[in-house]
């Protein structure tokens, strides 16, 4: 899905829901990246060329660069409903 340029990230691509939990990719397009509030332990790890992993479970909202807050609001079996807003 693609988030407004904002957020310093490309397009965000779901790569695998699993066990309660969605695996995401995208593209860096900021010179930075920082992410807080993933519940579960979700964690977030370098793909090299500018790109980042982010995986979380459901819970509360995660934020994103201090601009985009993004929330797992429901899991079930491979089927995922996320939430994408401004932070604040």
């Amino acid at each position: 899905m693609t988030v407004p340029a904002a957020y310093g990230l490309g397009p965000i691509k779901v790569t695998a829901i699993a066990g309660g939990r969605v695996d995401m990719v995208a593209g860096l397009t900021g010179s930075g990246y920082s992410v807080s509030g993933c519940s579960g332990g979700g964690g977030v790890s370098s793909e090299g060329s500018g790109g980042v992993g982010l995986s979380c479970e459901e819970g509360p909202a995660a934020t994103v660069n201090d601009a985009m807050s993004l929330k797992v609001v429901d899991v079930r079996g491979s089927v995922a409903v996320l939430r994408i807003a401004p932070a604040g």
